[in-house]
């Protein structure tokens, strides 16, 4: 792409750098308090500030990793995790990222920034709508299908490997309103199969010189800090209130983001 060779050239003064952390922060404690959104809000947010396009979508993955593994090891000591779901998770969405990320070379800068925006927008009004009457009893048919849980996640990890995120602002709906986990399950099971996925989307955006490390390394810095605190905070909020705010940020959010981008 015509950006990636100037990722290498181009530098960060103080300012940027303050932004950077400062977006690192707010976007890990997200990722803490909901298991998702870490890269999916990110990648809007660094474009924001100033990195360009390619760089903002591929260049948080790397603090994508710590940030899930130390809420994964947190959801495993609490119970907050189906290991089952986890695995098919994995296994399903490990080939589908090699694909998505192979594929984004061939949409420019722009086009995945929108796309990353008008798939927060879905994503937020579907966990915001009601569930039907007999919600329950098709999660749990779905839930038992091994077939469904690997289709559906590798389904997710092209989408993950395409946009460059973590997969977890999918992942997390789609355990709650396609496979009925609770939010606090939804998220800490999130968390173990994004640092899983995240690996070899990493290696494939690296290779096509779409991750710019300095970006990575301050932004980094501040979503690790950021993670524990969100993570704390999501203690404090019942199930039902995890799944509206989450719902509600994702609409605003992603509402916010494509009104200044068609602007």
């Amino acid at each position: 792409m015509s950006l990636t060779s100037d990722l290498s050239r181009r530098s960060l003064g103080p300012v940027d750098n303050s932004a950077l952390l400062l977006v690192g922060i707010g976007i890990g404690i997200v990722f803490g308090l909901f298991g998702a959104g870490g890269s999916a809000f990110a990648t809007p947010m660094l474009a924001l500030v100033g990195v360009p396009g390619v760089a903002a979508v591929a260049s948080p993955l790397p603090a994508m990793l710590p940030a899930a593994l130390i809420g994964a090891r947190r959801s495993i000591r609490t119970g907050a995790l189906d290991a089952r779901i986890a695995g098919l998770a994995i296994a399903g969405g490990l080939p589908g990222t090699i694909v998505g990320a192979l594929a984004s070379s061939l949409i420019g800068g722009r086009g995945l920034l929108l796309m990353s925006g008008v798939m927060l927008l879905a994503v937020g009004a579907r966990v915001l709508m009601p569930d039907p009457v007999d919600h329950a009893l098709q999660c749990e048919a779905r839930r038992n299908r091994n077939s469904i849980v690997l289709s559906a996640s590798f389904a997710v990890g092209l989408l993950t490997g395409l946009l460059a995120n973590g997969g977890g602002f999918l992942l997390v709906p789609l355990f709650v309103v396609v496979f009925g986990l609770t939010s606090r399950q939804a998220a800490g099971t999130s968390m173990l199969a994004v640092g899983a996925l995240t690996v070899p989307t990493v290696i494939t955006h690296t290779a096509l010189g779409h991750v710019d490390w300095h970006v990575s390394l301050v932004f980094a810095l501040g979503m690790l800090p950021g993670s524990l605190a969100g993570a704390q905070m999501a203690q404090r909020i019942s199930a039902a209130r995890a799944r509206r705010a989450f719902g509600v940020v994702l609409v605003v959010f992603a509402g916010w983001f494509l009104v200044h981008q068609a602007l």
